[in-house]
């Protein structure tokens, strides 16, 4: 895969509106390029320990897919990764 180092505006990365992207902003991501070796589950556990919110898991799903996409994979669905993160997750909490 091939990340895509040419994308500059957030809006061309599936899945991402403008809520996800002042998200994005609060962890100090500004530029799509920086989602590039990201860990998503990561992002959403800083996330919520920076808002003191616990957030819908499926924002982390957004997060995989962001990060997947900017580093190669075929544009998915956000719902494509929740079966993944269920399962990477099953013996955590986030």
């Amino acid at each position: 895969m091939k990340a895509r180092i040419n994308i500059n505006d957030f809006k061309h990365i599936p899945n991402i509106g403008p809520a996800t992207i002042k998200y994005l902003n609060i962890l100090g991501i500004n530029k799509p390029f920086e989602l590039i070796g990201q860990n998503p589950y990561s992002m959403y556990r800083e996330l919520c320990q920076i808002t003191g919110k616990r957030f819908d898991p499926c924002l982390a799903d957004v997060f995989i897919s962001a990060v997947k996409f900017m580093e190669g994979a075929p544009p998915q669905k956000w719902w494509y990764y929740t079966k993944e993160r269920k399962i990477t997750l099953s013996n955590e909490r986030i």
